[in-house]
């Protein structure tokens, strides 16, 4: 598994870098895994979190690296400590005794061959739990074909419907082709959504938006491209609670909160097409209350 960090090439980007000796990527990362958090997470959509929790897992760096990214300071400041591979099975075994529902992998593509010797290690010691694969959605179908047997939910952004819009907010002008023959073959690997007795997802796909103020056309888009291509077969999420950061108070209209009246045609749209798996934010969700705190400590 190893072998595909000697000329990365994991992620869109492509760049080629020998993580094994010493060079670092597009996104950062050279050959040790970080992470900046690993804790039970409350703020996913209920069939993730429910009330015990998502075991989540902050990768650090990030191959597509938002100019708004809410957590900059693990995806472009590299915020994290180092683990080993069996480190990181022993996060896992941890999370499964704390009563997580899944393994939460949050930003993870740019670690998955180490993720996979780690998984491998704690089904061996007695893993059982759902993993959760939580991506930008900027991925390589073949990425995401490597990974079959591995992950039992997909969770993806679709961030961007136009490649000018991706272009501009983060330097990837082939988000579009990419995403969407990601999010084909997450959902040849599933299929329908399977929960258990309490709710929770134990299989499927759940299709993540973020809306972004000013890019109501974009929005609209892609909920017509995930009804017209999934159905109800996956489950889409609506998040409204898009939050400003401060490096970026000049540029507009990404410096403003997202208008409300925005939001509520995006639901609106939804509903005339008769979408029924749709998770949909109140207003309130827009706070940096709902951002983790990230210290870049073992804990």
């Amino acid at each position: 598994m190893m072998d595909e960090l000697t000329q990365c090439r994991l992620c869109p980007r492509q760049c080629g870098a020998d993580r094994l000796n010493g060079k670092t990527g597009f996104c950062g990362a050279g050959r040790t895994v970080h992470i900046a958090r690993a804790a039970l997470h409350f703020w996913e959509e209920p069939c993730i979190s429910g009330s015990a929790g998502s075991g989540a897992v902050f990768f650090s760096n990030c191959t597509l690296k938002c100019v708004f990214c809410q957590n900059y300071k693990i995806s472009a400041d590299n915020l994290g400590y180092p683990v080993t591979e069996e480190e990181l099975a022993e996060i896992f075994i941890d999370l499964q005794s704390r009563g997580a529902n899944n393994i939460n992998l949050v930003t993870p593509t740019h670690f998955a061959p180490q993720i996979k010797v780690a998984l491998d290690m704690a089904r061996g010691r007695g893993l059982s739990l759902p993993v959760v694969y939580n991506t930008s959605g900027y991925e390589r179908a073949e990425a995401i074909r490597s990974l079959k047997g591995y992950v039992d939910i997909y969770m993806p952004d679709f961030k961007y419907y136009s490649n000018d819009v991706a272009g501009i907010c983060s330097g990837a002008g082939d988000y579009h082709e990419n995403v969407t023959a990601a999010l084909d073959e997450m959902y040849n690997q599933t299929g329908r959504p399977v929960f258990d007795e309490n709710g929770i997802m134990q299989k499927g796909v759940l299709i993540r938006h973020l809306m972004l103020p000013g890019h109501l056309s974009d929005t609209a888009h892609i909920i017509n491209y995930v009804h017209s291509r999934f159905g109800d077969n996956v489950y889409f999420s609506l998040m409204s609670q898009y939050t400003p950061v401060r490096h970026i108070a000049e540029l507009e209209p990404l410096n403003h909160k997202l208008d409300m009246r925005a939001y509520n045609a995006a639901v609106d749209l939804c509903a005339r097409l008769g979408m029924e798996n749709v998770f949909i934010q109140d207003g309130g969700a827009a706070s940096e209350s709902f951002i983790p705190e990230f210290t870049g400590e073992k804990k």
